[in-house]
């Protein structure tokens, strides 16, 4: 689970979003929650991981799995 914080920088920018928008539109209270996620510093809750998959329109396996890319 290394790379989830990568990966979720990277899907975030290629939506071209901020941090502060994506938690505005998840419904995420803080923002800075999603900056230790993507520095891998913290770890999303299980409802939080769901909505962050559906969000982007990939699965939690391709978020979790180091060995599994996004396209």
């Amino acid at each position: 689970m290394q790379r989830l914080g990568e990966k979720l920088r990277a899907l975030r920018k290629q939506r071209g979003l901020s941090l502060r928008q994506l938690a505005s539109l998840l419904e995420v209270n803080s923002y800075s929650h999603l900056s230790e996620i993507e520095g891998g510093r913290s770890k999303p809750s299980v409802e939080l991981l769901l909505r962050l998959a559906d969000f982007f329109g990939v699965t939690t396996d391709q978020l979790l799995r180091d060995e599994l890319e996004i396209d």
